[in-house]
């Protein structure tokens, strides 16, 4: 069942976060705003929901390229192999923003993504 949750950049409701987080575990998909169209996104640990934006998309999951949306840039270990001092500045000049770094995968990788070489961040 589809329903509307308002976040606020300002002032996030906590509970509306908790809410949302839990059905995207439960594999809910979710669609939010980004600087130029709506972006469609879900648990990347969720095989079925990946599934889902696959078949929405009209791709095979083994061929999609997704990018991943971490909390901030010291999530990037958990998908990134190491970087170096150089790129992470320019990661940290630019994001939050509206771009999309191409960097080097790392073993972590969910399982779907393991044949991957890069993740888009």
């Amino acid at each position: 069942m589809a329903q509307l949750i308002k976040i606020y950049e300002d002032n996030p409701n906590q509970r509306e976060l908790e809410r949302i987080v839990k059905a995207m575990r439960a594999g809910a998909l979710v669609i939010y705003p980004t600087d130029t169209v709506y972006g469609l996104g879900c648990d990347i640990t969720n095989k079925s929901a990946l599934e889902k934006i696959a078949r929405i998309k009209g791709i095979k999951l083994e061929k999609a390229n997704f990018s991943f949306i971490c909390e901030d840039l010291s999530n990037l270990s958990d998908y990134v192999s190491q970087i170096d001092s150089h790129t992470f500045k320019i990661l940290k000049r630019n994001l939050p923003g509206p771009y999309t770094f191409i960097l080097p995968g790392n073993n972590n990788l969910p399982t779907v993504f393991k044949k991957k070489k890069t993740v888009g961040i």
